[in-house]
């Protein structure tokens, strides 16, 4: 029953998780040629659903002429079907990943390897205090639960404004403050009572689990990170509660 408990706990975490970054996708909504920046996403994940959208994207548009011309002809469909098997770097698509951890980036690789992502992704270990790339580099920028755990929020802020070129777009998908003050006083108490005890069922591990929990609670709330974004120098910040406002994506542009 422990491990069935343990198995089914493990499985809710990770399909919650994989909404959420799905929802960022959408919400970027990246054309072929977009140059991504994911910083502190040594695992792939938002990579991988960036290389996925941009080609997804590539083939209705190529879906979407074909079908305007009343009468195709022959070497018409036969173009649109090659250019299915176009690689993400002949669509003009990258996708940088930045850790600063070694070992996530491997896990990253060996699971770029097993889902056969080949094309449009360069592995790069690096601080998202003082990143090592040049200004005006990137047209988008993400970070997905990991400006959380930084040490100085502001300077991860600047960083992510040096590197976007002028019009570029900066995403952050992380732990936020639900907004309705009674499921609110319900979420703390499931967190404090209750995850640092399922990380102990789930991974035998309570201190990770306790802190996760002290560090979405000394996180700053959706106004005031959104106070911060706009400080940076980024413009027409905004943010989108999802689940409550359990998570919160946060948007601005550099002009």
């Amino acid at each position: 029953m422990r491990k069935y408990l343990r198995s089914f706990k493990r499985e809710h975490y990770y399909l919650v998780n994989r909404l959420w970054k799905d929802a960022l996708i959408r919400m970027m909504n990246p054309l072929p040629g977009t140059k991504l920046l994911d910083v502190a996403g040594g695992t792939g994940d938002i990579a991988f659903r960036f290389l996925d959208y941009v080609r997804m994207q590539h083939e209705r548009q190529s879906r979407q002429a074909v079908k305007s011309n009343q009468s195709p002809s022959w070497q018409q469909i036969s173009e649109f079907y090659q250019q299915q098997n176009k690689s993400n770097s002949d669509l003009g698509s990258k996708a940088v990943i930045c850790d600063i951890n070694k070992e996530m980036l491997k896990v990253g690789r060996q699971k770029a390897e097993q889902l056969n992502y080949t094309d449009g992704l360069s592995w790069v270990v690096g601080n998202a205090e003082e990143l090592p790339f040049d200004d005006d580099k990137f047209d988008v920028y993400t970070i997905a639960f990991g400006i959380r755990n930084v040490t100085h929020i502001d300077h991860v802020l600047q960083e992510a404004y040096r590197v976007l070129k002028p019009g570029g777009r900066f995403l952050c998908l992380e732990f936020s403050k639900v907004q309705n003050p009674i499921i609110s006083r319900l979420y703390n108490l499931y967190s404090f009572q209750v995850i640092p005890v399922l990380g102990e069922v789930i991974a035998a591990d309570w201190k990770s689990y306790q802190y996760l929990v002290e560090s979405i609670q000394r996180f700053p709330d959706q106004e005031e990170f959104k106070g911060m974004i706009e400080d940076a120098g980024f413009y027409r910040v905004e943010y989108s509660n999802m689940t409550s406002g359990i998570v919160a994506v946060h948007s601005g542009f550099k002009l």
